[in-house]
């Protein structure tokens, strides 16, 4: 007899994901993702001027702000055929790239990591051979013992007061939890560290973007950044050299911290390369342009199905018939209902709520369910790893094949690019992708102050609205994955709006054809030892870095409990 499992919420960062199981022997045998909150924010656009949309979409999440705000400014010149000036580009691309560093750090030591270190076991570990340890690995200078003997002090502080803290709600002793007590210490090290650092990313999004969360910068057609090189008020070479000394503070962390540390996980939890695989049909989108019309990208994207990199199609520009054409949205599944019984692209997409509470073999969530050509797609930073992999980006290799060569070296056992396809390989990939962004970020800033050394201080081109109809999409390769905006414009206001976010790719429940998402898929095959405590669901399903509607926090005063988990 199957054990059902309900865990509502699910997520760390905000509480709108519900997950059902059915586990049967120790296994999942079924699963449900059901995203809990609806907002509505598409029908809030309707009918308005088309250079106010970014300042309102990016309201559609606290934390992803700045990838919607892109989204929307990319779908509206890409409806009128604008063209941004290089240093807006430039720009434009410092503050994403920021943003994604920022987003990979805290997910995977603030969201994911006590999935898989048990921080009271550090109190057991002798930090000499925590800080041998730590140094044979990397050149990172807080790896001594000096540091981790206070960290593991401060540890005891809190567990002796019984106030853990940030560290409350863990699964503390599962069974499942695996790493020695100097690694559980170098990590909890590391989490603490990661928590200053990841501000120097956001200190850059602050530069450029006039503030964070919620940029104030954009424009329909630019940004609105003026530059020069004798005036405080505006973007000086002072603030550049600035953002530049937290990009080099970033490089150091992410390559002997980061990369690392994602790398003994891996080698310790190698098992969980068997779990967690899912959908293999994977799709990215090409991203940070190198020109003024969104036609020659720095990092390649496109669609790989059924796993097989040799497969993979490339999506080549903001204009490639190949992304626009092959998405659909179907609500079979989803608390909304359509004026026609099928899926719809989204520039003909309908935003129509029709609730009926949680039905297993109905409608069961507010999210949509998208396909590529009509198939379910994964999203995230495996896709696009695997994507650039597959297009011979050379950095990516470079960075692929290093983690996968210490994780090898650490487990005594050869781990190959195979071992992606699952809960364990989206973790490496994010670290693997971030890498490659901190690379960019250094580059994007070479190539601004180079512009401007050439005297060009151009960052924004006027937008002109024709009369009659005209649609956009704009996408971008977001932290979580592809997010896409898609606009119609008629006269000058928005006729139609839709959002296509990376979490609903992911989080989707079953499409028209009754195949689950990717969520759901990847949970079938997971271990559970113990239903009362299902850590393994949660790490897989955190592995895909969910953020259904990320502006709401839930707090239970009374109780101070963040997760609720009924079984049947």
């Amino acid at each position: 007899m199957a054990t059902h499992i309900t865990i509502d919420p699910i997520t760390r960062i905000e509480g709108h994901l519900r997950i059902d199981v059915d586990v049967e022997n120790g296994r999942v045998t079924k699963a449900w993702s059901s995203g809990q909150m609806w907002r509505g924010v598409e029908l809030i656009l309707l009918g308005r001027d088309p250079r106010d949309a970014w300042t309102i979409a990016q309201r559609i999440c606290g934390v992803c702000t700045t990838v919607h705000a892109i989204a929307s400014v990319r779908a509206v010149e890409n409806a009128l055929q604008l063209e941004v000036p290089l240093n807006a580009q430039y720009i434009r691309n410092l503050i994403i790239l920021a943003h994604a560093v920022h987003d990979h750090i805290v997910h995977f030591y603030h969201l994911s990591a006590l999935d898989w270190v048990d921080v009271t076991q550090a109190l057991q570990a002798d930090p000499e051979k925590a800080a041998q340890l730590g140094e044979s690995l990397s050149s990172w200078r807080l790896n001594n013992r000096h540091e981790l003997r206070a960290v593991q002090e401060k540890l005891a502080r809190f567990v002796n007061g019984g106030q853990l803290g940030i560290f409350t709600n863990g699964y503390w002793g599962h069974p499942a939890m695996k790493l020695p007590p100097e690694v559980n210490l170098l990590a909890v090290a590391h989490y603490l560290q990661a928590l200053e650092v990841q501000r120097k990313a956001n200190k850059i999004v602050s530069i450029l973007g006039s503030k964070t969360p919620h940029i104030q910068n954009l424009a329909v057609g630019g940004v609105a950044n003026p530059i020069a090189t004798n005036a405080q008020s505006v973007l000086t070479l002072e603030r550049l050299m600035a953002v530049k000394s937290f990009i080099d503070e970033l490089d150091d962390f992410i390559k002997n911290v980061y990369l690392i540390d994602v790398a003994v996980v891996g080698a310790f939890y190698a098992d969980w390369t068997r779990y967690g695989k899912g959908i293999t049909n994977y799709l990215c989108v090409p991203e940070i342009p190198l020109d003024t019309k969104g036609k020659n990208f720095a990092l390649p994207g496109g669609y790989i199905e059924g796993g097989d990199l040799s497969a993979f199609k490339a999506i080549t520009s903001f204009d490639d018939t190949f992304w626009s054409k092959g998405v659909e949205e179907s609500v079979k599944h989803s608390w909304y209902e359509y004026s026609v019984a099928k899926p719809l692209h989204p520039h003909r997409g309908e935003t129509k709520p029709k609730y009926t509470d949680f039905q297993a073999d109905g409608k069961y969530s507010w999210l949509k369910s998208p396909t590529f050509y009509g198939k379910p797609a994964q999203v995230g930073p495996l896709s696009n790893v695997l994507a650039m992999y597959a297009a011979g980006h050379p950095p990516t290799r470079d960075y692929a094949h290093k983690v996968l060569n210490l994780a090898s070296k650490l487990a005594g056992t050869a781990i190959g690019l195979d071992a992606l396809h699952s809960t364990i390989g989206r973790h490496a990939a994010r670290a693997i992708r971030c890498a490659v962004l901190v690379d960019q970020l250094a580059d994007q800033w070479h190539r601004l102050i180079e512009n401007i050394g050439k005297g060009d201080l151009k960052t924004f081109n006027p937008p002109s609205f024709p009369k009659g109809e005209v649609a956009g999409v704009g996408f971008h390769e977001a932290p979580r994955g592809v997010l896409s905006h898609w606009v119609v414009i008629e006269n000058g206001k928005i006729k139609n709006y839709q959002c296509v976010v990376p979490s609903t790719w992911n989080a989707c429940p079953r499409n028209e054809n009754d195949e689950p998402g990717p969520y759901e898929a990847s949970l079938l095959g997971n271990p559970v030892a113990d239903p009362a405590r299902p850590l393994e669901v949660l790490r897989t399903v955190h592995s895909f870095d969910p953020c259904i509607a990320c502006a709401i926090h839930l707090t239970d005063r009374q109780s101070a409990t963040a997760v609720r988990v009924r079984v049947v």
